[in-house]
């Protein structure tokens, strides 16, 4: 394969277009920075699951759930976090307050919906502070 051909590969990887869900995540940690949170991990992946935004609030750490949609014709994007996926994001926090030794700060779950209707350049965003209580 010659050397352009590779190049052009390799730049096309690097620049393809991000998802909705990327995109809304991106978003939100915006928003959050706005509120005047700082942002501390995005797409945090460990085996017990992934968290879309860890954010710091004055002294609190706070583990973020970002539902992005174009529509609310399924139901609103703050709807997908159910029981289920909240026992999920209960878990990863668990998860990821004992890796970076944090288990006795204080923490909350939000959850941000963010809906992008195809036609308009800005998102809505809704934020839900304290959304839900850990799951055990």
């Amino acid at each position: 394969m010659r050397w352009y051909k590779r190049l052009h590969l390799w730049w096309r990887k690097l620049n393809k277009p991000l998802t909705l869900g990327q995109l809304g995540e991106r978003e939100a940690a915006r928003f959050l920075k706005k509120q005047g949170m700082h942002i501390v991990a995005r797409g945090d992946r460990a085996k017990l699951g992934e968290i879309d935004l860890v954010a710091v609030d004055q002294r609190m750490l706070v583990f973020v759930e970002v539902k992005t949609r174009t529509t609310h014709d399924a139901g609103h994007p703050a709807d997908a976090v159910d029981r289920n996926k909240q026992k999920r994001l209960t878990r990863a926090a668990q998860g990821f307050l004992k890796r970076h030794d944090l288990e006795e700060n204080a923490a909350r779950f939000d959850v941000i919906a963010v809906t992008w209707p195809d036609t308009k350049k800005k998102p809505v965003i809704e934020h839900y502070r304290h959304a839900f209580e850990a799951v055990e």
